[in-house]
């Protein structure tokens, strides 16, 4: 028992690393013995969980994509009620959304009602800086882990109200972590309005969102929303632990 937690809690922290560390970095962050860590790393790369490149680090392995798509698929299951009521209450489309490296994943969606609504499609990808979901999730990072993404990533202009300064992005952020809830005022899409909470509390960075055309997207909705949004993440964080 004690050498799954370690091979899984080994597994967590080249994720957190970015899905490459040396062996060395494994042991100073684990506190294990490096004989340890050694024979933990090399059951995992037999299994292929865990693959060594000729620079003698180590990578998450390629069969870990399975249990991933597995994942994604039943993470948007347990969504789905949450997004349909979310729905039923407010009107507009509702999103699940993942940070995913350095970008935005829509893992699930529920469609608003109306002849006009959002295409957000699921499985599309977007960078952060230009999104609802995007601030939610970053609002809860260490700044100085939110300024390296920034600068891997650019902040591209897709509209006139993208941010494209990091400085005023932080800003905004900071705003978001005050309210509890980011704004996208047309960043991503001309015309698209959407409000989104992070999801306490879970096993990944997931924000929960409703969009629709900033016609509706009223500011007596967006408060109508706020308590349902914060409501609907703690109730899928329960489901998810």
């Amino acid at each position: 028992m004690q050498s799954i937690e370690r091979a899984f809690a080994l597994l967590e922290m080249m994720a957190d690393a970015g899905g490459m560390v040396p062996l060395s970095q494994l042991a100073t962050s684990s506190g294990l013995p490096l004989p340890t860590i050694h024979r933990l790393v090399r059951t995992l790369v037999d299994l292929g969980y865990v693959r060594q490149e000729p620079s003698r680090q180590y990578v998450l392995g390629p069969r870990l994509i399975r249990l991933g798509e597995a994942s994604s698929h039943m993470l948007s299951i347990w969504a789905r009620p949450h997004l349909a009521q979310l729905v039923d209450q407010v009107g507009e489309s509702a999103n699940m959304a993942m940070l995913d490296g350095d970008q935005i994943v829509y893992l699930a969606q529920v469609q608003s009602r109306h002849s006009m609504r959002m295409f957000t499609e699921v499985g599309r990808r977007v960078l952060p800086h230009c999104t609802a979901v995007g601030k939610a999730i970053l609002s809860k990072l260490p700044e100085p882990e939110v300024r390296d993404l920034l600068h891997r990533t650019g902040m591209p202009q897709h509209t006139s109200t993208t941010i494209t300064n990091p400085d005023e992005f932080i800003a905004q952020l900071h705003k978001a972590e005050s309210d509890g809830y980011a704004l996208d005022e047309g960043e991503q899409e001309q015309g698209v309005r959407c409000i989104a909470v992070p999801v306490p509390d879970a096993p990944s960075r997931l924000a929960l969102s409703l969009s629709g055309p900033a016609g509706r997207m009223t500011e007596d909705l967006l408060h109508q929303a706020v308590p349902l949004l914060t409501q609907a993440a703690k109730s899928l964080s329960d489901d998810l632990r």
